[in-house]
């Protein structure tokens, strides 16, 4: 059995690069939506402590279900995308592109510990208002996921955008959507509900990206061969 080429490996890295950040993105999305349902924040958190509904508890148990997954992929995406750029990517951007990964990915993943808290505490009718400990909770995952685990996230996109235009393998038009992204990310996501939507967005478009560029090259080295 022969051994797969480096031409093979460099057409299967970019791709499987792709399809975890497909699957990262989507689960991402899911998760935020479902959490920011079942943690309804401002007005409509006002006789939350009780959380009764059902539905509620139930989108929070999902949300938590899929954080973890959405981790992993994650990591997955942020090394192949590594592997593929190898010995000539910048160190410096590298390390930053790494090390804000991991961060987000652990903020994250706090966020989600802190939704589980208020799921498990929330107290049923008649036993406590329990507004504090709701309070602390609903507040603590909001400001892990918003404050901090989207500013990483910025910074991701950030030093992903760059690193992408100076290599030449991104094209301007997605450095520039990357750009944009993280700077919303920065200055909005604590303030503007649903803003942190915008991360899986452009973690799905550079993924499809990512797919469709491989599918090309793949298609003009077979057609070399």
């Amino acid at each position: 059995m022969q051994g797969k080429g480096p031409g093979q490996e460099a057409m299967q890295t970019p791709r499987a690069a792709g399809l975890a950040g497909v699957l990262f993105a989507l689960l991402l999305a899911a998760a935020i939506v479902l959490l920011r349902l079942g943690i309804p924040e401002g007005a409509d958190a006002v006789d939350a402590p009780a959380f009764t509904d059902s539905a509620q508890r139930n989108a929070v148990r999902t949300a938590l279900a899929l954080v973890p997954f959405a981790g992993i992929f994650f990591l997955w995406f942020v090394g192949a995308v590594r592997a593929h750029v190898g010995a000539v990517e910048d160190r410096f951007l590298a390390t930053v592109l790494l090390g804000s990964g991991l961060v987000f990915t652990a903020t994250m993943f706090a966020a989600a510990a802190a939704g589980a808290a208020v799921l498990g505490l929330a107290h049923p009718p008649g036993a406590g208002s329990g507004t504090a400990t709701w309070d602390f909770g609903r507040h603590l995952a909001y400001t892990l996921i918003t404050g901090y685990a989207m500013r990483m996230a910025a910074v991701f996109v950030c030093s992903m955008s760059v690193i992408g235009h100076r290599l030449g393998v991104l094209p301007r038009w997605l450095s520039v959507l990357g750009y944009l992204t993280a700077l919303t990310l920065l200055l909005v996501s604590s303030n503007v509900p649903w803003a942190e939507l915008v991360f899986p967005a452009w973690s799905l478009v550079l993924s499809v990206y990512i797919i469709v560029a491989s599918g090309r090259t793949r298609a003009r080295l077979t057609a070399s061969a």
